[in-house]
């Protein structure tokens, strides 16, 4: 892959006057692939409107339905003590004995998946951190702990850095780790720690995590098994374009092989961006587009934050890339609902999870918070019916009804109290009284209400 055009930053419009030097036509209508190169040319030159437009009648094609889904489901994060010391994390405690670290008991755990089930939640979103004090039968008694006493709950947990260490910890293969927790009621396996694959990033803001390729070999395993399991990337902090482009190389060629060769592959693909508050990554400097520099990778110095374009430009050129994915996930909880809706014109086809708790990216200053009403209005608003769905994208409900929860009757608010009431003359003679201030002016004209003020 040739260098980028360094003098091309990203740029919020450059008018109509580009156009391809390929035929997007073809890449639009499956009949050729998007390539690395042609990646880049769109980056350095597409207008953002140019790049929704091609990445939303992909979309049409791809998911040509009436609907936009959602899932309702939970993180729980059943530990924050992590071998790991990621700097863009605020949610890690290395210090197992730091008066907030802590890991749940398999009670807590339940409890929280009742009060899920209670407002119609289907699934959990389990991780933690890479807690080396808990053995392998902590694990296994959860799950199967969890399986028995809710049935109806979908498990989606233990990102792939977590099975790395879990081999590491318990001296065992990962793919022996991954049949014994599916045994147990382990479902499918979430992208989490995906972050950015290439080993000069990834070894600086990730040390102690497993390296890009044992993250890809670890979903390799799962497929294997007929664990689907989901594709994610980070971005907004030290990579470049070309560390993007490379982690979505590696993405759809592992995609190829499991659609090819193995019983199970990505259902999904989700991008975020990095959130910096009370990371140890926010202490780095900071790239500004006024300063007259292009960005580069100067090993990991300098931070380059990504704002709603940036998100919204990668988006559409994964839409237009990762033609085997189908599904792609709107990032609201990162980048708020108002991008979370455009996100659905620029190539995602699901806004995600209600998402009933959420402790890693809080963690890190942001606290965006969406309910199932809220999520279904967006998708309404922006023209499709609103679906909820489960893990494998099947439709458990369509609301079209009138009891669907974003057209459901709400009772009337209370009545303002109000805090003093008059008369209709009271406000008359309030309104027609004759207002003055006796006042003295000193010699420098400052105004004062009596003598003694003025010395």
């Amino acid at each position: 892959m040739p260098a980028p055009d360094l003098n091309l930053i990203s740029p919020l419009n450059v008018g109509e006057a580009y156009q391809p030097s390929f035929r997007m036509a073809d890449v639009i209508d499956g009949k050729a692939r998007l390539t690395e190169d042609q990646f880049l040319e769109l980056y350095n030159h597409a207008s953002l409107t140019q790049l929704g437009q091609y990445a939303a009648a992909m979309t049409d094609r791809l998911c040509p339905e009436d609907y936009r889904t959602y899932v309702i489901d939970r993180n729980i994060n059943y530990t924050n003590i992590c071998t790991a010391r990621c700097t863009f994390c605020a949610f890690k405690r290395n210090d197992p004995d730091a008066i907030d670290a802590y890991t749940l008991d398999d009670e807590a755990i339940y409890e929280k998946i009742r009060e899920l089930t209670a407002i119609g939640g289907t699934q959990i979103l389990m991780q933690g951190g890479m807690n080396p004090a808990l053995p392998i039968t902590y694990y296994e008694q959860l799950l199967t702990g969890i399986r028995h006493r809710f049935p109806q709950i979908h498990i989606h947990a233990f990102s792939p850095p977590e099975f790395v260490e879990f081999s590491r910890f318990f001296n065992r293969p990962v793919r022996d780790i991954l049949q014994r927790f599916q045994a147990c009621g382990l479902n499918t396996v979430p992208g989490g720690g995906g972050e950015i694959f290439s080993d000069r990033v990834r070894s600086r803001i990730g040390p102690g995590k497993c390296t890009g390729d044992q993250w890809l070999d670890v979903m390799s395993e799962a497929h294997k098994l007929g664990m689907h399991t989901s594709g994610t990337m980070l971005i907004g902090h030290i990579e470049d374009i070309t560390d993007r482009i490379d982690h979505l190389q590696r993405l759809r060629q592992r995609q190829d092989w499991a659609l090819a060769s193995a019983p199970a592959h990505y259902t999904a693909f989700i991008h975020w961006t990095y959130q910096p508050d009370n990371t140890p990554l926010d202490k780095k400097r900071k790239w500004s587009p006024d300063n007259g520099k292009a960005f580069e990778f100067d090993n990991g110095r300098t931070v380059r934050l990504a704002d709603a374009n940036e998100y919204l430009r990668m988006l559409a050129l994964s839409r237009l890339y990762l033609d085997n994915f189908r599904n792609l996930q709107s990032s609201w909880v990162t980048m708020g609902p108002k991008i979370g809706q455009l996100a659905l014109f620029f190539g995602a086809n699901d806004m995600g999870s209600v998402m009933m708790e959420e402790n890693v990216v809080s963690s890190a200053g942001t606290t965006y918070c969406l309910s199932e009403e809220m999520i279904c209005r967006i998708i309404r608003d922006s023209g499709w019916i609103p679906a909820q769905r489960n893990q494998y994208y099947e439709v458990l409900k369509r609301h079209e009804d009138p009891d669907a929860p974003d057209r459901r009757q709400r009772p009337a608010p209370p009545p303002r109290r109000i805090q003093h009431r008059i008369t209709p003359d009271e406000a008359a003679a309030y309104k027609s009284a004759v207002l003055s201030i006796s006042a003295k002016t000193t010699a420098v004209g400052r105004i004062v209400t009596k003598a003694s003020d003025a010395t």
